[in-house]
């Protein structure tokens, strides 16, 4: 078996995959090799010594390799594991920035807004690379993809590929978390089930694991009790949308505020997310890329006057050798054990084409549910009916996501900017039009030509 993670040599993924991969007995039964690819060179030797290291202290004996050549990473591949970003916090300081100065309310920037809709544009292009060659070299592989914005990058694979995929995220768990704090309950005793779009999913079943008592009483009761004040940019977007629509959505208002246009109430971080001066000159012709907030989590604004150094994460993720080797609660080596190993694994949330799992969401666009992954395959569950509003907010993005790659496919400015103009922070015509053309202008040479 041949597993090529992509995009190995990021310092949270290239780790994390490591230990799934050299953690699961099941997976090391077999003749593994590991293949380690990213187009960034100098990260290579770092992220190959690391995973000798991690197979050494675990026992494994398996072929280990890495390259930056695709196409050796994807030869006779069974897997690929892609998490990819170009330029990361460069380009999203626009996707950020840009919508704000014609009025928008953007928010993060990652998977929703004008932002989201060229972060997609450039992941798409990228990721439509991987694919195509998989078609070639690897034609019955399976792409398990973590590349965000998952939902858009996914419709791509799917609607322009041939390529067995599914779409992962572990954003259910936020969601799980939080409930596990409202309920004041462990979170391996809760049993949910959610569906929806990826970043914006809604718990339809919360229920005790061991007694299978309905837990949304209970969830209802204890949220009106709770402090309005209490984890306000993670929860408070959530509460109002429960209370509203009767559902709790996953997972935390930064991502869910970004495809609902009056949710910026219930995020107070965004005023401090990406921050400069513009009389000092923008980060991306600076090349000073602002500090990413994603939240008042954590108290980030109690830095230094005067920090060491720059300071562009506010959780600064720790040198690989010094981690802690565990299962990172990611799904994609569960769904290979059970797809390659035996296994039989249930995965909370897999993104993959609509077949009459998500009612009332057109055929064929991608949703998230939840999965059943064994020897007869990778088996969606079928959800129960959302109510009308919560498919109101959902079919509008499957909308948007349809005109997007649509305008990829048929390299159509037009087609873009009905994406666009569709986009709920979009408010003006004409400053819709501006914002395209500058982005356009300004991240060219990783977008498609567009006419």
């Amino acid at each position: 078996m041949k597993i090529a993670v992509i995009g190995a040599g990021s310092e949270e993924f290239g780790p994390a995959s490591v230990h799934d991969i050299f953690l699961s007995d099941l997976l090391n039964k077999h003749n593994l090799e590991v293949c380690l690819m990213d187009i960034n060179k100098q990260s290579l030797p770092g992220i190959h010594k690391y995973a000798e290291d991690v197979a050494k202290k675990l026992g494994r004996d398996q072929k280990i390799s890495s390259t930056a050549n695709l196409d050796e990473a994807l030869d006779g591949a069974n897997y690929v594991i892609t998490a990819i970003e170009i330029k990361r916090y460069h380009y999203w300081a626009q996707d950020f920035h840009i919508p704000r100065k014609y009025g928008f309310n953007q928010v993060y920037g990652e998977n929703g807004g004008v932002g989201g809709l060229f972060h997609a544009l450039r992941n798409i292009k990228a990721t439509l690379e991987i694919a195509k060659r998989m078609e070639k070299l690897c034609p019955d592989a399976w792409l398990l993809n973590y590349t965000n914005p998952l939902t858009k990058v996914c419709e791509a694979v799917n609607r322009l590929t041939s390529i067995k995929f599914v779409g992962l995220c572990h954003g259910i768990l936020a969601g799980k978390h939080q409930l596990s704090q409202f309920l004041e309950m462990k979170e391996e005793d809760l049993e949910v089930k959610a569906s929806g779009l990826n970043h914006i999913t809604w718990f339809q079943s919360i229920k005790h694991k061991e007694t299978g008592e309905d837990l949304y009483p209970k969830l209802k009761k204890r949220e009106r009790e709770a402090h309005w004040l209490a984890e306000w940019d993670e929860i408070a977007l959530s509460r109002m949308l429960m209370r509203t629509y009767g559902l709790y959505p996953s997972p935390g208002a930064n991502h869910i505020v970004e495809y609902i246009r009056w949710a910026g109430d219930f995020l107070a971080s965004d005023k401090v997310q990406f921050f400069y001066d513009p009389n000092e000159g923008h980060p991306w012709e600076t090349g000073k890329i602002p500090t990413w907030i994603y939240s008042l989590q954590g108290n980030p604004t109690q830095v230094p006057l005067y920090p060491e150094k720059d300071i562009n994460l506010v959780f600064e993720l720790g040198k690989a050798d010094n981690r802690e080797i565990r299962f990172s609660r990611e799904y994609a080596i569960p769904i290979i054990e059970g797809l390659s190993c035996g296994a039989n694994n249930s995965i909370d949330a897999v993104n993959v084409a609509n077949d009459n799992f998500v009612p009332g969401i057109e055929q064929g666009a991608i949703i998230e549910v939840p999965a059943i992954v064994n020897e007869n395959g990778l088996q969606p569950q079928q959800a129960e009916p959302l109510p009308e509003g919560v498919l109101g907010i959902l079919r509008t993005q499957v909308s948007i996501n349809k005109l997007l790659i649509e305008a990829f496919e048929e390299n159509s400015k037009n087609k873009l900017l009905q994406a666009i103009l569709l986009e709920p922070t979009v408010d003006s015509y004409n400053n819709a039009v501006s914002c395209m053309n500058e982005m356009i202008a300004l991240q060219k040479e990783y977008l498609p030509e567009l006419k």
